[in-house]
């Protein structure tokens, strides 16, 4: 994974490129504090239910995806996004092959 680390412009559906039957992701930014992250899932493609200690919003860039958050599913669309509560149990699936930017803040 490449950390950009320079002053540039980027279009961030253009910056992670899907691959066939995988996950692929593109760290942008990371601190101590939090990240920003891009990745493309491939269709059929998703991460299965965990936990994370930090705040994250999900963007969706292109595609289609299902986000559960403790349980509930939420389908999302390009343009659309959600926020993941810390410590709450969430999970990702591609309904067709998707991209989106997760930024995630330390609380």
């Amino acid at each position: 994974m490449e950390i950009v680390n320079s002053a540039q412009v980027l279009s961030m559906a253009e910056a992670v490129e899907y691959q066939k039957d995988a996950v692929v992701s593109k760290i942008i930014m990371g601190a101590p504090g939090g990240n920003v992250t891009l990745f493309a899932f491939d269709a059929g493609q998703g991460l299965s239910e965990h936990t994370a200690p930090f705040d994250a919003l999900v963007c969706i860039l292109d595609g289609e995806a299902e986000v559960k958050i403790k349980g509930e599913p939420f389908r999302l669309i390009q343009g659309e996004m959600i926020i993941m509560p810390a410590n709450e149990p969430h999970a990702l699936d591609a309904i067709k092959p998707f991209k989106m930017m997760l930024v995630m803040i330390k609380s």
